[in-house]
């Protein structure tokens, strides 16, 4: 068995779970920061994220416990191995006194894959800035 690693990116919201939630299930909110998508929050769901780049992931939803867990698939074909990814994203909230820590993990990435480790671990920044943006902007 090939050994791999996660990409983990973690931050403090001032928001509470709830909030949060909604933006991590809701298609169009998921659209706002993430990329577009046709998520739904049913365990065994298969949807798509297409990335503004073209790309087109495929998903299958794992896990779910409301306000808490997310689990999903994160596959992307492409011809090179060193792009192709087969991973899995965890979303895990936590309440604290000043709102939400949410954890992202991204794991499944194989060794020769650094660049899409280094990739995810950057774009899960940007995406995060991006989710904290849209809930100063929302109702709660």
């Amino acid at each position: 068995m090939t050994e791999t690693r996660a990409a983990i990116v973690e931050r403090e919201f001032a928001h509470p779970p709830a909030k949060l939630w909604r933006a991590l299930t809701q298609p169009h909110l998921i659209e706002d920061w993430l990329m577009k998508n046709d998520f739904a929050p049913n365990v065994g769901h298969r949807f798509n994220l297409r990335g503004d780049w073209g790309g087109v992931l495929d998903c299958e939803v794992l896990e779910i416990e409301p306000e808490r867990t997310l689990s999903y698939t994160w596959d992307f074909t492409h011809d090179d191995e060193a792009y192709a990814l087969k991973s899995v994203v965890t979303f895990t909230l936590t309440p604290t006194p000043a709102g939400t820590h949410l954890r992202v993990e991204q794991a499944g990435f194989r060794p020769n894959q650094k660049q899409a480790y280094g990739g995810a671990h950057a774009g899960w920044k940007q995406f995060l800035t991006k989710l904290d943006a849209l809930l100063a902007r929302t109702e709660a």
